[in-house]
């Protein structure tokens, strides 16, 4: 690095984006408690969830790969156990997405902009 870069960089401004963050995040939906043939689940506004699993949130394709993810594979499994189907999991995805603050379809990847 010449010596001309370094003075350019010395006096750079850095933002923090930690307060406005902060404040989107507070203002998220509370998490949501189902209660599906007689299991009960809680499931959090899906854009409180890791970032890792936000693409996979929009496909319904697999659902239950970001339930096991949320829920935990134990929850999932009795979840199984009382025989849902594919048509519950799109209720479930459906529901968790509108009470999430997001429009049918929107993906995670637009939600913000």
């Amino acid at each position: 690095m010449s010596n001309n870069s370094k003075a350019k960089n010395a006096g750079r401004e850095v933002i923090s984006l930690d307060a406005q963050v902060k404040q989107k995040r507070d203002a998220l939906p509370e998490p949501t408690t189902y209660e599906l043939f007689g299991v009960e689940f809680t499931l959090p506004p899906m854009r409180a969830i890791k970032w890792e699993l936000q693409e996979k949130v929009g496909n319904l394709n697999d659902t239950i790969g970001v339930l096991e993810e949320v829920l935990g594979k134990d929850k999932v499994r009795e979840l199984y156990g009382v025989g849902i189907q594919l048509g519950d999991l799109e209720v479930i995805a459906r529901d968790w997405q509108t009470r999430s603050g997001l429009e049918p379809g929107e993906s995670q990847a637009s939600a913000g902009s």
